[in-house]
């Protein structure tokens, strides 16, 4: 049987991030992947247009009608943008567990701040997410500058890294994986803190390349991981593996392709 796994996280228009990105990593890694849409978001992978949020009550709905269908073996979550959404999908999350043995593996992407810059999250979701939706998580992905909001503090440097992990698993008492592919080096190096282990995952850095929708990949490889019946740490490590491919593999337009590749070819 095919693995079963699902998203719930925001539809990006030009398909390098977010639910896209997300089928595209399942499908490549021989899962079957479900969505829950919770936003709408007009972009290019260099600016966020505009985003419209799905009701809480649809979300609920998709995901419902989803875990009640299909033989889910793990779930991530994106971007959740609103305070309303984020309470209803953990309400949700937290009721579905009451009702089996084992719970679902849940991965979770604070998605708060889009590559380009442009804010994804509202301001009152935070605490929301933080009450309600990590202690359901078997791992947090937050990359820098999302563990710099969480701790109110930036991070630099590795040993900023190590503190910090360190700190985001003490305070939400779940395992994190702080990703480090912002910091200035020859390698990408990331973080497992797992219990009272600290694993290191470290890639060649990929120069010049403007990269948007990576830490969506990484998060959906691990999850596909997880739903193939890998333990944790191991599915971090083939996430790993998969997005460094993925960034060294990168398919690049400029204004010229867009404009040949154009249904009007004008």
């Amino acid at each position: 049987m095919i693995p079963v796994a699902l998203t719930i996280a925001g539809s990006d228009s030009s398909a390098g991030a977010g639910i896209q990105a997300d089928l595209k990593t399942f499908g490549a890694l021989g899962v079957y992947g479900l969505t829950a849409v919770t936003c709408v978001v007009a972009e290019t992978p260099g600016l966020v247009s505009k985003i419209e949020p799905v009701s809480p009550e649809l979300v609920r709905e998709q995901i419902e009608v989803l875990l009640r269908s299909f033989p889910v073996a793990a779930v991530k979550t994106g971007l959740l943008f609103s305070r309303e959404i984020v309470v209803e999908v953990a309400q949700l999350l937290r009721e579905h567990r009451s009702k089996i043995k084992t719970p679902i593996p849940l991965v979770i992407d604070p998605v708060m701040v889009a590559t380009s810059g442009d804010p994804l999250l509202r301001d009152d979701a935070i605490k929301s997410y933080e009450r309600d939706l990590f202690p359901l998580a078997a791992l947090l992905t937050p990359n820098l500058g999302e563990a710099g909001r969480l701790l109110g503090e930036s991070i630099n440097d590795l040993p900023g890294m190590r503190w910090g992990g360190e700190t985001l698993t003490e305070k939400y008492g779940v395992p994190v994986l702080l990703k480090g592919g912002h910091l200035a080096g020859d390698h990408a190096i990331d973080l497992l803190f797992l219990g009272s282990r600290v694993i290191e995952f470290s890639a060649p850095f990929s120069r010049g390349i403007a990269t948007h929708g990576t830490g969506c990949t990484y998060s959906a490889a691990i999850v596909a991981g997880l739903a193939n019946g890998l333990p944790l740490e191991e599915a971090v490590r083939s996430g790993k593996k998969f997005v460094t491919a993925t960034i060294a593999q990168h398919h690049a337009w400029d204004a010229i392709q867009a404009l040949n590749h154009s249904p009007q070819g004008s």
